[in-house]
C-alpha cells in the first residue's frame, strides 16, 4: 500500500522574492537629468518672453513711424499750402505793380502836357511834342526870340523837368501882319517824383513833466 506524505503535500514551494529598490532616486544620475530638463524648460521660457518683449518693441516702433510719417504728410501739405500762397501772392503782387505802372504811364503825360502848358508864354504857340521814357523833344514856333527864352526859362523852373536844351531855331517869313515867325526845336529829361504819404498833422505831445521830489 502507497504511503502518502500529507504534510508535503499541503505546502507550496517557497519562491524566493527579489528585494525591491527604494522609491525615491538616490544616484545621481537622475537628479541630473531633471535639471537639465528644467534648465531646458528655463530657457525656452526665457527665449520666448525675450521674442514677445521683442515683438512688443518692434510693434511700439512701428507705431511711432505710423505716427511721424503722418506728421511728415500733414507738413507736406502745409508746405505745398504755403507754395501755393506764395505763388497766389507773387501773382497778386505783379498785378498790382503792372496796375500801378500804368497810373504812373498815365500820370506822368498828364502832368507833363500840364506843366509845359503853364510853361508857355505869350506870342508862341506849339506845334509838336514827343515824350519817351525819360525824355521830351518840343517843337513849336514863336514871333520873337524873347518868346523863346522866356519858354525856356519857365521849363527850366519846372522841378521834374531837366535843363532843356535848344536844338535848332530858325527864322522864316511869317503870314500876315507880321513877317517874322521863328521855329525852335529843344528837348529835356524828366522825372516825375512819385507821391509821398502825407505827414502826421500836429507835432508829437510834449513829454510829462517830471514828479516834484519828496520833501523831507
Amino acid at each position: 500500500m502507497p504511503k502518502i506524505n500529507l504534510l508535503a503535500e499541503g505546502k507550496r514551494p517557497v519562491v524566493a522574492r527579489k528585494s525591491r529598490g527604494p522609491l525615491v532616486p538616490t544616484g545621481g544620475g537622475d537628479l541630473g537629468n531633471y535639471l537639465l530638463l528644467a534648465g531646458i524648460v528655463v530657457g525656452v521660457l526665457v527665449f520666448v518672453g525675450w521674442l514677445l518683449l521683442l515683438n512688443h518693441r518692434i510693434s511700439a516702433k512701428n507705431d511711432e513711424i505710423r505716427v511721424a510719417q503722418k506728421e511728415v504728410d500733414e507738413l507736406q501739405q502745409v508746405i505745398r499750402e504755403v507754395e501755393q500762397y506764395k505763388l497766389k501772392k507773387a501773382e497778386l503782387e505783379r498785378k498790382i505793380q503792372v496796375i500801378n505802372d500804368l497810373k504812373e504811364n498815365q500820370r506822368g503825360p498828364v502832368q507833363i502836357m500840364d506843366e509845359v502848358s503853364k510853361a508857355l508864354p505869350e506870342l508862341l504857340w506849339l506845334t509838336g511834342m514827343d515824350v519817351t521814357n525819360n525824355n521830351i523833344q518840343i517843337r513849336g514856333s514863336a514871333f520873337n526870340t524873347s518868346a523863346v527864352a522866356n519858354f525856356i526859362d519857365n521849363l527850366d523852373r519846372v522841378e521834374a523837368f531837366q535843363e532843356p536844351v535848344l536844338q535848332d531855331a530858325t527864322q522864316r517869313a511869317g503870314r500876315g501882319v507880321r513877317t517874322e515867325v521863328y521855329d525852335f526845336r529843344l528837348a529835356f529829361g524828366y522825372s516825375f517824383k512819385k507821391p509821398q504819404p502825407a505827414a502826421a498833422e500836429g507835432a508829437a505831445p510834449a513829454a510829462a513833466a517830471p514828479a516834484a521830489a519828496p520833501v523831507r
